[in-house]
């Protein structure tokens, strides 16, 4: 069955690619996660969606021009009473170590290319024995190439915002074992030929339930949601059927 990955955690309900939403898809019965990953001025992972901090967090500019000791102080959660600091990598797959979850790192380097992040999330997968439960994506193909490259072991899956022709082709021929397209740009047969050729199909971001019935229907590989909790319920129907 259709697996379930909470987008930025469980950000229907928490700060999001916060230490809390993440626990809070665990809780919630997520498969896994997808998260983002940007590096700071000192070349350290951490854990946001966005270059600059400006949106989901206390403060003001670019991720690279933040030292990580400076990143900390920042409040990932600004809207909620509870602060907390936006993670690194190295936190999440501490924590990854105590659970079995699934975890989908995109790598955000389409507009700073981020010199080394490939080498050092791939150093981090190897260094916490996760290469079976890491599936790298970016809408950088280049770094998705680059990255199977220096470990063939863990997944690769593009990122597409536009539909895309056979996409199977496209993903085989860069040696990716998955596509992660925008949901409402990819047809039920693209789906379906995607998937019998042998590569896996994780639509983004799936939050209504007209468009998660739609791809549970398809026995999809994997679905992107922001909420876990609405997904599991409206996949509890199709699991009950014959």
């Amino acid at each position: 069955m259709t697996q379930i990955l909470a987008h930025r955690g469980y950000s229907a309900s928490f700060a999001e690619n916060t230490m809390s939403a993440f626990m809070g898809a665990e809780k919630a019965g997520a498969d896994g996660l997808e998260l983002d990953v940007q590096l700071t001025r000192d070349g350290e992972i951490v854990v946001i969606h966005d270059e600059k901090v400006d949106r989901t967090t206390n403060g003001h500019g670019f991720v690279k021009d933040y030292s990580y000791k400076e990143i900390r102080k920042l409040n990932a959660n600004k809207k909620g009473v509870k602060r907390e600091p936006i993670p690194s990598l190295v936190e999440v797959f501490e924590w990854l170590k105590t659970n079995k979850l699934l975890c989908n790192i995109e790598m955000k380097n389409g507009l700073f290319p981020y010199e080394g992040m490939e080498e050092k999330v791939i150093e981090l997968v190897y260094k916490y024995g996760l290469t079976d439960r890491i599936i790298i994506s970016s809408f950088n193909h280049y770094s998705i190439v680059y990255s199977y490259r220096l470990a063939p072991e863990i997944e690769t899956a593009p990122l597409f915002l536009e539909a895309i022709y056979m996409p199977w082709v496209y993903s085989q021929s860069i040696r990716a074992k998955g596509i992660h397209p925008k949901h409402s740009t990819i047809p039920d047969h693209i789906i379906t030929t995607t998937m019998e050729n042998g590569i896996a199909v994780r639509p983004y971001t799936v939050n209504r339930e007209a468009d998660l019935k739609r791809i549970f229907k398809l026995n999809c590989t994997a679905v992107i949601t922001d909420n876990p909790v609405k997904a599991l319920k409206v996949k509890k129907q199709y699991e009950k059927r014959p």
